[in-house]
């Protein structure tokens, strides 16, 4: 037996997120046929605003309502150091924790020569730029995942920065991202 359409089309767009498979698709897709049209519509309204009023902030990278964002704002964090991120997350991770102070830096990927990500496909130029421009900063912190992918951007990141007297690490990020995010989990 076929679904009806509007049922077989809201398991196609839930299948379309990352993780989710047919079963839990359908699953999703007759929970949202049960909630009130009350419930839906908060529901529907909450994905187009999230879509139409969230970008990246022009300096970080971050996900954001406003530009620049909170983090890049705030003139109490550490000015001295940025952490580098893969992803927007990433950088919630670490807010929960509330143990790291200083700025923020995305990414958004790491160097995959096999999916075709190359520097120019990263947000490593606007790092450049600016690190260029604010002459605060003394240290970078690359804490891309204990990948081969992770470690190669990680080692070219320290390759561009190094050379401006910017102290980068050289102990590699998984032994403190790792506990941070199990810490996070318990």
């Amino acid at each position: 037996m076929q679904y009806p359409e509007p049922i077989a089309k809201l398991i196609d767009s839930y299948m379309k997120l990352p993780g989710i498979g047919n079963k839990t698709a359908t699953r999703l897709a007759f929970y949202t046929v049960d909630m009130n049209e009350d419930d839906v519509k908060a529901f529907s309204k909450a994905l187009v605003a999230t879509k139409n009023e969230l970008h990246y902030c022009s300096i970080c990278g971050n996900l954001t309502d406003e530009d620049p964002c909170e983090i890049c704002r705030d003139k109490t964090r550490d000015q001295s150091q940025i952490l580098v991120v893969e992803q927007p997350k990433d950088i919630m991770v670490m807010e929960k924790v509330q143990e790291y102070h200083g700025l923020y830096h995305v990414l958004h990927g790491v160097l995959s020569p096999i999916e075709g990500k190359g520097p120019e496909d990263l947000n490593i130029s606007s790092l450049i730029k600016r690190l260029q421009k604010n002459h605060e900063v003394k240290e970078v912190i690359v804490a891309t995942n204990a990948t081969p992918e992770g470690e190669a951007t990680a080692m070219y990141l320290s390759k561009l920065i190094k050379p401006a007297g910017i102290k980068v690490p050289d102990w590699l990020m998984a032994y403190l991202w790792e506990p941070t995010l199990s810490m996070l989990t318990k």
